[in-house]
Formats: C-alpha cells, sequence, structure tokens
C-alpha cells in the first residue's frame, strides 16, 4: 500500500490526501454546531485504487471521534458506504437519519 498522509484543510473545508507531497484526493465537508456533513470525496485519477479513499475517511472519521462534539451526516456516498462497511464507525452517524434516509438523500 501507497503512505498516504491525510492533513485537515479548514480554509478549504476538506481533508487532503498526499501521496509524496503531490494531491492524491480530498473529502469535502461543512461544519454546523453539533454535526459535520460530508458531502463529497474524491480520488485523483492517477491515485485510485491505493487507498487514498479508505485513508482519507478513515482519518476524517478518527477526528470527528477524537473531538467528540459532532455526529456525521455521510451525503457523500463514498464516506457512506465506507462507514457502513467498517460497523466500528456506524456510532457516530447522525441519529436522525436512518441510512435509508440518507440514501434518499444521496438520490435527490
Amino acid at each position: 500500500m501507497t503512505e498516504v498522509t491525510v492533513t485537515r484543510n479548514d480554509a478549504e473545508g476538506r481533508y487532503e490526501a498526499r501521496v509524496d507531497g503531490a494531491l492524491a484526493g480530498f473529502a469535502e465537508f461543512q461544519l454546523a454546531t453539533n454535526l459535520i456533513v460530508f458531502s463529497h470525496t474524491e480520488t485523483l485519477p492517477a491515485f485510485e485504487g491505493k487507498g487514498v479513499g479508505s485513508a482519507l475517511a478513515e482519518t476524517a472519521l478518527n477526528d470527528v471521534r477524537a473531538e467528540g462534539d459532532r455526529e456525521v451526516l455521510a451525503i457523500c456516498p463514498f464516506i457512506n458506504g465506507w462507514m457502513h462497511r467498517h460497523p466500528d464507525y456506524l456510532d457516530l452517524l447522525y441519529k436522525g437519519h436512518s441510512r435509508g434516509e440518507q440514501e434518499q438523500v444521496e438520490q435527490d
């Protein structure tokens, strides 16, 4: 697996993944009082299949857990899917939406 470094860029409202210093992908977010909304995740084509998306999701969700004051609304299909494939993170999901409701939001 490629070494992926993920940092939070509050000025851009996103987590950024870098491989050897080059931008490899990002996960966009918006903050509310008790909520973080992940709206879009993108891995640049040259870095697909190298664990960039998973590194973004895991780092971002670990940050949310460490901060302890927000729930996750995963509008982004990638973040939503990643959380459901890694059930240890499901406790972070926004309690006001079930998976079905989140999937409906994604389709709208």
